[in-house]
């Protein structure tokens, strides 16, 4: 009889588990802002190695929601408010440009995409459980279209923005229930399907300007709470 010996699990797979449930906790807002995340206590409440929890770390500094200091460890993200102005600027002065490059250039599956993407934003809105995910796919949907534009270097630049606003959007944003009802990016499927250039460019300025109208920049936050309570 023949005996199958299952395969170990592959490294990646472990430290792409822990990142995804740090990622949640952080755009939860389980962790605080400048809450410390040392390698030994994470490993621990994981049951992983501390390299396992490096890699992890690492991907989320890549994702701007993780700081690493030298000689210090690792911290959840703190974006100033000015910080944060600045990033939906910069997302103001390119996302219109390429909504409506993407108006030129999508394709029926681009189009059929990007309406696959909508109903999971959708179905992940129902739900305050699934705020996290919500902010996620939101983010990632504006990176689709980036890539449909055909643009290298803008969309570099986007996915670090979006990246970048997850947190962001996570921390100051005040209008959840505007959010759930928000027709911006259906429209904005809709102006690229009709091949609209301008009006796609004319939705997505206005959709980057109430995200950042959306976020209160005054609010401070509370103090950091124990990392083993909150990760449970």
């Amino acid at each position: 009889m023949l005996v199958t010996v299952p395969e170990p699990e592959k490294p990646a797979a472990r430290w792409q588990g822990v990142y995804a449930a740090l990622r949640e906790a952080i755009i939860g807002r389980k962790l605080a802002p400048g809450t410390k995340l040392p390698e030994d206590a994470l490993a621990a409440i994981y049951a992983v190695s501390r390299t396992v929890v490096r890699a992890a770390l690492q991907a989320l500094s890549h994702d701007r929601l993780v700081r690493l200091e030298p000689n210090r460890g690792a911290f959840v993200a703190s974006p100033s408010t000015k910080e944060a102005r600045e990033v939906f600027e910069a997302r103001g002065l390119i996302e219109p440009q390429l909504a409506a490059l993407a108006a030129r250039t999508a394709t029926p599956a681009d189009i059929a995409h990007l309406r696959a993407h909508l109903a999971r934003e959708r179905e992940a809105l129902a739900t305050d459980a699934n705020a996290a995910e919500a902010i996620a796919l939101s983010a990632h949907f504006h990176v689709e279209i980036a890539e449909i534009a055909g643009h290298s270097i803008y969309t570099g630049f986007v996915r670090d923005l979006v990246s970048h606003s997850s947190l962001i959007i996570a921390l100051y944003w005040t209008q959840r229930e505007t959010t759930c009802k928000c027709e911006a990016h259906k429209e904005l499927v809709d102006a690229i399907a009709e091949g609209e250039p301008l009006k796609a460019a004319a939705i997505m300025r206005e959709h980057i300007t109430e995200l950042l109208l959306g976020l209160d920049l005054s609010r401070k936050d509370s103090p950091p709470t124990s990392l083993q309570d909150l990760l449970k």
